[in-house]
């Protein structure tokens, strides 16, 4: 059967829009990491990092959704 071609765009676009997220959270962990360190920056790179994860982890189910779509679409199931 199939799955819509629509619905497969939106999930790619969810993907992409998930990773460009999740390497946005790095490089802003990455920034606060490579300045010289106050109390009050060490709290922000821990936050960051909080912050990396989360986007890390919507972009792997949104990357699980997308793979799944393409397995319905090519291999149905």
């Amino acid at each position: 059967m199939g799955i819509d071609v629509k619905a497969l765009d939106e999930m790619q676009r969810r993907y992409k829009d998930a990773v460009d997220a999740w390497v946005a959270a790095i490089r802003r962990e990455e920034e606060i990491a490579s300045a010289n360190h106050t109390e009050a920056q060490i709290d922000q790179w821990e936050t960051a990092g909080f912050a990396e994860e989360e986007a890390r982890k919507k972009a792997k189910q949104a990357k699980k959704e997308y793979e799944d779509g393409l397995r319905e679409e090519f291999f149905n199931f």
